[in-house]
């Protein structure tokens, strides 16, 4: 516990460092650019591939949606595809979606609803739990190579308090990690990008992701079946919501605390016995 100790006192200090030395700096090195660049490249051939094999057609209607005035209309439009071109949409939706998780660009949860708009619920939630699961990944690795930084310049004292977290919990890391996921505690985004920068193994990472947006999922995909009847995107979580998934999560950390409680009955227990 004591080296822990000290490695979060020198994240806290690197932090702290890089707040002071790279003030008012581009936190990003021209190497660091050029690798986002190419993984962006990368995205955008596949882009590019997908449309190639679609039919001609006038496109005007794919864009990122931005309110569900937009996602319903990129859903009418592409209901007429996916029945005849249903391996070009799914590949297409798999890479924007990846995409936008792997440069933390807001609206997956819009991409969400789509899924379940055009795909149903079972295979809605596959799809949607699959992609995030594979965008998270994917912020993940691009995080541990280029994203130090960033984190440093954006987020410092989240960082801290997550470093810290995490460090009390090396040894039931995959219920924190669970407890994260299902509960809105901290945001999908900073955990991808935040997660290799205090040493979260991938496995742990993997699995919880996997897993843990499955009950989010799934109340996401639901909603989309019935798009039409949304006003808005708060409809979609409301107290019920909420309450389940925290619910959940308490669930998921409940055998650690046990386990905790146990082990200090033990220690005294011990303690007791030398006396």
């Amino acid at each position: 516990m004591d080296g822990i100790a000290e490695k979060v006192s020198v994240v806290d200090g690197g932090v702290n460092n890089n707040n002071t030395a790279n003030s008012g700096k581009f936190p990003l090195t021209a190497w660091e650019v050029a690798v986002a660049s190419g993984v962006v490249l990368g995205f955008l051939l596949g882009l590019v591939g997908v449309y190639l094999t679609m039919p001609a057609s006038d496109y005007g209607f794919l864009k990122l949606p931005r309110s569900l005035q937009d996602l319903q209309i990129l859903r009418d439009n592409l209901e007429s595809y996916t029945s005849d071109y249903t391996v070009q949409v799914l590949v297409g939706y798999c890479l924007v979606y990846v995409f936008m998780q792997t440069f933390m660009i807001p609206g997956t949860v819009f991409m969400s609803l789509l899924a379940g708009s055009l795909f149903g619920v079972i295979k809605g939630v596959a799809l949607v739990v699959f992609t995030a699961t594979a965008g998270a990944s994917s912020c993940f690795f691009l995080s541990k190579i280029i994203g130090r930084p960033l984190v440093f310049s954006l987020w410092p004292d989240k960082l801290t308090f997550f470093q810290s977290q995490v460090a009390k919990r090396r040894e039931s890391l995959l219920n924190y990690m669970l407890f994260l996921r299902v509960t809105p505690t901290l945001p999908n985004t900073f955990i991808n990008v935040a997660s290799p920068i205090v040493d979260i193994p991938y496995h742990t990472f993997f699995l919880a992701t996997f897993i843990g947006l499955i009950p989010a999922a799934f109340v996401t995909v639901r909603a989309g079946i019935a798009l039409g009847e949304l006003q808005s995107v708060g409809d979609l979580y409301d107290f019920q919501s909420i309450a389940t998934l925290f619910l959940i999560g308490i669930v998921t950390v409940t055998p650690t605390l046990i386990g905790n409680k146990n082990k200090n009955n033990d220690a005294c227990d011990i303690n007791s016995n030398v006396l």
